[in-house]
C-alpha cells in the first residue's frame, strides 16, 4: 500500500465512480480499477461493492477511507510546512567565527540578518579555535585565510584587503618612506597572526617583496596594532576595513600607496552545499552581499542586482 494507491482509492470514493475518478486523476478507468483491485488484494479485504449502477463502501472500506483521508491530509500539511520552511528562514543559526573578524564584520552581518529575518535566532561562537562543524552541531563557520583540505563545503565571500598606515604625527616626525626598503630603518608595528616571525610580504602590481623587520610591537590582534599606530608609535599593516575609518577621521594616513600585504580570502564553510537550509543560505548570501557593498578601499558600492 502506497500513497498513490490511497490517493486513487480516496478519489474513487469521493467521486463515486471509477470513470469520474479517472477523469479527475487524468488517467484511464482501467488503470483506476486495477489500482483498487491490487489494493484490495494486498490487504486481503473487499473495499467496494460494485454493481452496474453504483459503488458502495464496505465497512472495512469506510474505515480505510477515513484513515486514508487523514494520512493524505497529514502529507499535504507536511509538504506545505516544507515549502514554508524553504521559503522563509527560521530557527536558530549556530555560527562560528574568529573573535577579531567577528568584531570587525560578522557582528554587523548578524545584526542585519536578524533585522531582515524575524523568524530566526543566532547562537554565535566568537572564538580563535577551529570548531568541528559537524560534530559540534554548527550550521556554518566564517573562516579567514586559506582553507585546509576537508570534506566540508565552502563559498568564498570575498577578501580582506590591507594597506600600510601611520599617524600623521609619526610621519611628520620621521618622514614618509618612499620605498619599501626604507621600512627597515623605521618603527614598525607587526600583526603576528598565526605566526610571530617579524617579516612583511608586500605586493605592488606583479611585484612582491619580503622585508625582514625588527618591530617595536608584535601583537596577534589588529585592534591593538591599530591603537598603537593611532598613538603615533609606528607604521602598521591593517585591514582597510579597520584603517579606513581612522583615515577618514584624520588619525591615520596611508603609507607607500600601492604597496600592501596580499589580500586574505574569507570563506563561509558548511557541511553540505546540497542540503543548505534557508537560514544558512540567507546568512551566506547576506555575507557575500556585504563584501560586494564595500570595495577594496572601504568605499560603499552598489549592491549587485
Amino acid at each position: 500500500m502506497d500513497l498513490a494507491s490511497l490517493q486513487t482509492y480516496v478519489k474513487v470514493v469521493q467521486t463515486g465512480s471509477f470513470t469520474r475518478a479517472a477523469e479527475a486523476l487524468a488517467t484511464r478507468k482501467a488503470h483506476v480499477s486495477r489500482v483498487v483491485s491490487r489494493l484490495e488484494h494486498s490487504l486481503g479485504v473487499r473495499l467496494l461493492e460494485r454493481s452496474t449502477r453504483a459503488l458502495s463502501l464496505t465497512e472495512v472500506g469506510r474505515e480505510l477511507f477515513e484513515r486514508a483521508v487523514g494520512i493524505l491530509a497529514a502529507v499535504d500539511d507536511a509538504e506545505r510546512a516544507m515549502q514554508r520552511s524553504l521559503g522563509e528562514p527560521r530557527g536558530t543559526l549556530r555560527l562560528s567565527c574568529g573573535v577579531e573578524f567577528g568584531m570587525l564584520a560578522v557582528s554587523g552581518w548578524i545584526d542585519r540578518y536578524l533585522r531582515e529575518h524575524p523568524q530566526v535566532r543566532v547562537d554565535a561562537d566568537f572564538s580563535a579555535r577551529v570548531v568541528d562543524i559537524v560534530h559540534e552541531g554548527f550550521d556554518l563557520a566564517i573562516r579567514v585565510g586559506p582553507l585546509a583540505d576537508s570534506a566540508l563545503a565552502a563559498r568564498r565571500l570575498g577578501t580582506i584587503d590591507y594597506a600600510l598606515y601611520a599617524a600623521p604625527s609619526y610621519l611628520a616626525r620621521r618622514g614618509a618612506p618612499d620605498d619599501p626598503a626604507a621600512l627597515a630603518g623605521l618603527e614598525v608595528l607587526h600583526f603576528a597572526g598565526a605566526g610571530r616571525q617579524p617579516a612583511w610580504t608586500l605586493c605592488h602590481s606583479e611585484r612582491s617583496l619580503r622585508i625582514e623587520l625588527q618591530p617595536r610591537l608584535v601583537a596577534n590582534n589588529s585592534f591593538a596594532v591599530r591603537d598603537a599606530a593611532v598613538a603615533g608609535l609606528g607604521i602598521a599593516p591593517l585591514p582597510r576595513l579597520l584603517g579606513e575609518p581612522e583615515q577618514r577621521a584624520g588619525r591615520l594616513a596611508v603609507v607607500l600607496p600601492g604597496w600592501a600585504p596580499p589580500p586574505v580570502p574569507v570563506h563561509a564553510v558548511f557541511a553540505s552545499a546540497r542540503y543548505l537550509t534557508p537560514k544558512v543560505r540567507a546568512f551566506i548570501d547576506l555575507a557575500a552581499r556585504a563584501f560586494g557593498e564595500v570595495d577594496g578601499s572601504g568605499r560603499r558600492e552598489a549592491l549587485p542586482s
